[in-house]
């Protein structure tokens, strides 16, 4: 990956950010008035540019702004990874965490539970996967319909192809890449062919009583990844405890 400048770190954070905000394309006139960065509006005009040839960030057709890459999202993402190793939990989840573990005797109900609790503060669409009765169960499904990009007929259903495929191959997914207990896939690095324009974050899990599977989050590429990643470390911690 070709190294850029703390400068172009800070702007590339910065519209990453506000995109994922606002859901519309980031000019530099908006960084320049939003975030006071001290330097003249054509440096930050040149700034993008270099991020732009560099692959991070492109230019939708007929817009004063930029929007993140695959590979743009991938270094946001990354670089996450390398300054947070801990999970912070707020005090809800906490609360939210103590329910659910009081329902571990109840297999049913304390599944059914938690993947609406990973789709509610998600605010995306949850998959809990059993490995042994190689079962899914899914919710959130309106809460993510809402996002501007499913707007758009086609963008919905291409989603609902992409659960279908991840449904078929899951197990494919959490023995690919790095060996690790989470793992993020953004648009087209999951190989799902309907999936160019949407992210996954793959918890894998023991559950109570040994049963082995799968925490997912699912949604447009434009997700919350920094409260969405310490939303699934935080389960994968509590779940090694329960």
């Amino acid at each position: 990956m070709t190294e850029i400048t703390e400068r172009q770190k800070f702007i590339l954070d910065k519209i990453i950010k506000e995109y994922i905000r606002l859901a519309e394309p980031v000019s530099s006139q908006f960084l320049e008035r939003k975030y006071h960065l001290g330097i003249r509006p054509a440096t930050v005009r040149l700034e993008c540019k270099r991020l732009t040839d560099l692959g991070y960030l492109e230019k939708p057709h007929i817009s004063a702004g930029r929007v993140p890459t695959d590979k743009g999202y991938r270094f946001f993402v990354d670089k996450f990874f390398e300054k947070n190793k801990s999970s912070f939990l707020e005090k809800k989840v906490l609360e939210k965490l103590s329910v659910l573990e009081k329902e571990i005797d109840d297999s049913l109900k304390f599944f059914s539970e938690l993947t609406s609790f990973l789709a509610d503060f998600s605010s995306s669409l949850a998959l809990t996967y059993l490995s042994d009765e190689m079962v899914c169960l899914k919710e959130g499904w309106t809460k993510v319909l809402r996002e501007p990009e499913f707007q758009d007929l086609n963008c919905a259903k291409e989603f609902a192809k992409m659960i279908q495929k991840l449904e078929r191959n899951i197990e494919e997914f959490l023995n690919r890449g790095k060996v690790s207990k989470i793992k993020v896939f953004i648009g087209k690095e999951s190989k799902i062919s309907s999936a160019e324009n949407f992210s996954l974050i793959l918890g894998e899990v023991v559950f109570p009583k040994q049963q082995r599977g799968a925490l997912a989050i699912l949604g447009p590429k434009r997700m919350h990844y920094l409260r969405n990643i310490k939303l699934m470390n935080s389960l994968v911690k509590f779940l090694e405890k329960c």
